[in-house]
């Protein structure tokens, strides 16, 4: 049940995002024009205390025009390890350094439109280098329990597909 991609063109591109068509034929022969998203890959991490507490950003999405917790997360920029852009992009949202990171999650969120990757990483412990660089990210930057997930989730509060997933994982670990 392989889906058969004939071509694929742009329809428009910026630095952050290639909007296509592709010509797709279906197993049962018939063909439509596909609409997808190409996108350049996320890191993000997933920042645990000695608490069990996650280092989470309440931050305003205009897009949906909501409110909700995520985990900092951010583009791979050109040459990069996504090891190394989830530790900078921790940095910059929170104003923390997380301690060494290990691979926690890969998940491409929207696969059925786009080929976005987002690369999860874990760190236990950070340290605080002072507010964060990019103070417009969030705002408010907290260290919540992870406990406290199902909750947040529950109410609406932790909405993200990444945060979820990435949080929900670590929630198994060690089960």
């Amino acid at each position: 049940m392989r889906w058969q991609v004939h071509s694929e063109k742009s329809l428009y591109t910026d630095r952050w995002l290639d909007v296509r068509v592709a010509d797709v034929e279906l197993p049962d022969g018939g063909r439509l024009d596909h609409r997808l998203i190409r996108t350049a890959p996320a890191a993000g991490a997933v920042v645990v205390d000695d608490r069990h507490r996650v280092l989470l950003l309440w931050r305003h999405r205009f897009i949906t025009d909501s409110w909700g917790w995520e985990i900092p997360i951010g583009k791979v920029e050109e040459g990069e390890e996504p090891r190394a852009a989830a530790a900078r992009e921790v940095e910059e949202e929170t104003g923390w350094r997380p301690g060494p990171l290990r691979p926690l999650l890969y998940a491409q969120p929207s696969n059925g439109i786009s080929d976005a990757a987002h690369h999860i990483f874990r760190a236990d412990g950070a340290t605080h280098l002072g507010p964060p660089s990019d103070p417009w990210e969030a705002e408010r930057v907290e260290w919540v329990p992870l406990a406290d997930v199902r909750r947040l989730i529950d109410r609406r509060d932790l909405v993200s597909g990444t945060s979820i997933a990435a949080l929900l994982y670590l929630l198994t670990e060690g089960r």
